[in-house]
């Protein structure tokens, strides 16, 4: 009866100590959000006073990690989302401008 409830007590050891070993090696979870001509009044969580209330973005937000100062290498849109999309400079790929001719206005 005695070998029984050491075996008992090594087998849950060895199972706990597996679970544990899972969770440290999980992947974390990463979520980007990117928006255009977004400002720091614009959102809730920046306590800058907004008209526009973001409850969703604000529990997000308190729940995570929030970077505030993210700069791209291009100031026209398209090279900066081709960065962001490929992990590289846009200058690696040679997307340094936005393509044109742009419409004229009338």
């Amino acid at each position: 009866m005695r070998n029984y409830f050491y075996i008992l007590c090594l087998s849950l050891l060895v199972f706990f100590q597996n679970e544990k070993l899972k969770a440290e090696n999980d992947k974390p979870n990463i979520i980007v959000i990117v928006a255009d001509d977004l400002g720091n009044a614009d959102v809730g969580y920046h306590n800058q006073g907004t008209e526009i209330p973001t409850p969703n973005i604000d529990k997000l937000a308190a729940a995570g990690v929030s970077f505030t100062s993210g700069y791209v290498m291009a100031p026209v849109c398209g090279p900066s989302r081709a960065a962001l999309l490929t992990g590289r400079y846009q200058q690696s790929f040679g997307f340094v401008d936005n393509p044109g001719p742009f419409r004229v206005s009338p």
